[in-house]
């Protein structure tokens, strides 16, 4: 093919039957929207002609336009085609509710003498019963897509225009029937039962969809030998050609799940509008009802650290690791993957808080062991009076840029590779909250210093427990306010967290002394809706409103943005061109200092900027911009939150037997064993399979999915009505987001800390 860019644009095909055949369904929809419009324009606005007409010539463009006739050299083309067909134009044409204009748009005499007879006789109404039971068209939708990209099927499909059709009307008639129990399109009525329920149908059917987009993507040969026997366009190679595919499956495809099962849970989740007697006040959406007695269950691990030293011992066990790594960090043999200190913080601490801050909540800073040093340092060297935290850095600027240093020191220092350094780290850490708290008053340095632990507040918002009152009307009788000031028997809130007045869970760590404080036993650790706190901006002890603080927004950005900058420059592709850059005389230290900065601050700091003007010219221009982007920022920490998750937890996944040598070789220390090099390689294998990269993308869609639906609550109290101008361009920057994530995920990574 001499010119491929010319041929694909004159490869539109003028087949007259289709053509004709669209024209002739659009004229009988329009006749009948046209006058149901007259009648009902409530049901049949506008938009629904232009959805209907939309989805039709969608359906023009999958199968006669260039797409189809390149589908048979390029396998990405013919993903792009499918997509069209399966989750593009069923739906388009769904939304235009076609039912009853296509009826009340055809020739009275076909519907009373053809179509009519055929609906209501016995057969029809037993075939249409049964393809459109929900469990029917969900098996139908997600059997064609696997069925259909099955090598055999698929490249006789390719090689018989016959086939070739039949394969598409699958893909087209069993997404008009797995989308019509999404759209439900009017008047039809609901087949599942509960609204609810078309979630788990849709992400069910997302699941079949990443799966298949993964084996394309990572398999290692081609799958479809009819792409190795046709020339290759463009020097796009047939592999290159098969990953492209899958990706173009798993992003696109995975946001047309996606986009739906957010807006219908926020349309379940949104407040409905209710009609008050005159006289009767509506109750406050501030309001919270009271859980009533023995509400709120504590958690076993919770109740545990509740108890009078249960959490000391816990801080001790942390206090011996910790003393090892340092031990082992110092003193131990260099290569990583055969000392604790390259270990037990990068493989096993970062891996398992992760897995408590989702299921626990701030777990390891209630077990934190350096508060345990700090609070026996000040037993051996009392200190009398302690200084308050100066007035102008009781904010959160600090902090973020403490995380930043944080980031850059791991990626230029190589500390999963240097143990020692890591020990050093360790010391640093035990000194500095000793040096800190030790002039300061208490709980200075975690609430306002500490990186890590800002890392652990931001990432609890996401947890579902959260340190809460039972019974407001018990602390709106207690005068003594012990669970903030302490007692005799329980100092209170390090961080100076007002129970009563306390919502979600930054700043809290968790220590629960609260709960051991209060003498009303009035503490308790709910179960919540994990992130519902994000979207609210009422006012909260030490923290004001959420609009009010630039500072907690800027740290929460930077722990957004730090997931994908540490993510990524583990990929091969950026470690390549970091490398690339020493060609030109840039030390890979300043490139990676370079990266982490645009990654974590310039970068984000200008998407924010654009965003935030965007939405305001598109919502309301009288909200003003920085509190705009503060606002905004907290939507945006699920799928942040996610990306940590899903990095870690693949870390933790692989090296999940990476303490074999480490402990192989402790024990031989001690004449309890023989430690055998092997045993490094053998540490490497860990439990890493196609499990773990379905729940990475699990991680990844749900983070999508909780921070569209904070953002849309957010832009709802920001612009009220005008909530969609402002809501689409934050939704656009986080579907570029978790496009990116796929990305990173997608890429070969660097196994650091492991044997090789």
């Amino acid at each position: 093919m001499n010119n491929p860019g010319a041929a694909f644009l004159a490869s539109w095909s003028l087949d007259p039957f289709l053509l004709l055949g669209l024209i002739l369904l659009l004229v009988v929809y329009f006749r009948g929207w046209s006058y149901l419009n007259g009648k009902l324009p409530h049901r049949f606005p506008p938009w629904r002609l232009t959805c209907f007409a939309g989805g039709l010539l969608t359906v023009y463009v999958a199968v006669a336009s260039p797409l189809d006739a390149f589908a048979g050299f390029l396998l990405q083309v013919h993903m792009i085609q499918h997509l069209l067909l399966t989750v593009v134009a069923p739906p388009l044409i769904l939304l235009g509710a076609p039912f009853v204009p296509l009826m009340r748009g055809m020739p009275r005499a076909w519907a009373r003498e053809l179509v009519a007879p055929v609906l209501n006789g016995r057969v029809g109404r037993a075939f249409v019963r049964y393809v459109a039971n929900p469990a029917t068209a969900w098996i139908l939708f997600v059997g064609s897509m696997l069925v259909w990209h099955i090598p055999g099927l698929y490249d006789r499909a390719l090689q018989s225009g016959f086939w070739h059709d039949v394969e598409h009307f699958c893909f087209f008639w069993s997404g008009i029937l797995f989308w019509f129990h999404v759209v439900i399109p009017w008047p039809s009525r609901m087949a599942l039962g509960s609204r609810w329920l078309v979630i788990p149908y849709i992400l069910g059917a997302d699941l079949f969809n990443t799966i298949l987009a993964a084996i394309l993507s990572f398999h290692d040969r081609p799958l479809y030998a009819v792409y190795e026997a046709v020339p290759r366009l463009w020097g796009i190679g047939v592999m290159r050609d098969q990953v492209v595919a899958g990706v173009i499956m798993w992003v696109p495809g995975s946001i047309a799940f996606l986009l739906p099962a957010f807006f219908i849970t926020a349309n379940l989740l949104s407040p409905k509008r209710a009609e008050y007697p005159s006289g009767k006040a509506a109750p406050s959406r501030n309001s919270r009802k009271s859980p009533g007695p023995g509400a709120g269950p504590r958690v076993p691990a919770l109740s545990i650290l509740a108890r009078s030293g249960a959490r000391r011992w816990a801080q001790v066990l942390m206090l011996v690791l910790a003393a090892a790594v340092i031990i082992d960090g110092f003193w131990g043999p260099r290569p990583s993957a055969m000392n604790l200190a390259g270990v037990l913080p990068w493989t096993y601490w970062r891996g398992f808080s992760v897995l408590a801050l989702l299921t626990l909540g701030n777990f390891f800073c209630a077990v934190c062991p350096f508060t345990l040093f700090r609070d026996l340092a000040g037993r051996v060297v009392p200190v009398r009076r302690q200084l308050p935290w100066p007035r102008r850095l009781n904010n959160k600027w600090m902090a973020a840029g403490l995380l930043v240093v944080f980031l850059w020191a791991y990626e230029v220092f190589d500390l999963w590779d240097h143990p020692s350094a890591t020990a050093g780290l360790v010391v640093a850490y035990f000194l500095s909250i000793t040096l800190v708290d030790s002039i300061f008053r208490k709980g200075s340095f975690c609430k306002y210093l500490c990186p890590i632990g800002q890392y652990h507040f931001a990432f609890s918002t996401l947890s579902p427990r959260e340190v809460r009152i039972d019974k407001p009307d018990v602390c709106a009788r207690c005068s003594t306010h012990d669970c903030l000031r302490g007692n005799s028997a329980q100092t209170g809130c390090e961080t100076s967290l007002f129970q009563p007045s306390k919502a979600g869970n930054l700043d809290c760590t968790f220590c629960l002394d609260c709960v051991r404080a209060c003498p009303h036993d009035n503490i308790r650790t709910p179960v919540i809706i994990p992130g519902h706190d994000l979207a609210s901006d009422r006012f909260r002890s030490t923290l004001g409103k959420f609009g009010d603080r630039p500072d907690l927004a800027a740290l929460l950005m930077v722990f957004t943005a730090g997931a994908f900058t540490n993510a990524a420059g583990m990929t091969a592709p950026v470690v390549a061109f970091i490398r690339s850059l020493e060609g030109y005389g840039i030390a890979e230290p300043l490139a990676v200092t370079f990266i982490i900065l645009a990654g974590t601050a310039l970068l984000p700091l200008g998407l924010g900027w654009i965003c935030a003007s965007l939405s305001r010219r598109f919502s309301s221009p009288r909200v003003s911009l920085v509190p705009l982007m503060s606002r905004f920022a907290f939507g945006l920490v699920p799928l942040g939150a996610a990306v940590w998750a899903a990095h870690f937890l693949f870390h933790l996944a692989t090296g999940a037997s990476s303490i074999v040598p480490v402990a192989g070789r402790i024990l031989a220390r001690f004449g309890m064993g023989t430690a055998d090099p092997g045993m490094a390689m053998a540490g490497a294998v860990g439990m890493a399979g196609s499990w773990v990269l379905h729940m990475e993308f699990l991680l990844l869609d749900l983070g999508y999915l909780a921070s569209l639906f904070v953002l849309w609550r957010i832009s709802g109290q920001l612009f009220n009505r005008k909530r969609m101008g402002g809501f689409l361009v934050w939704a656009a920057l986080a579907t570029l987001l978790f496009a990116s994530a796929i990305w990173i995920i997608l890429q070969p990574m660097e196994m650091r800390g492991m044997a090789g």
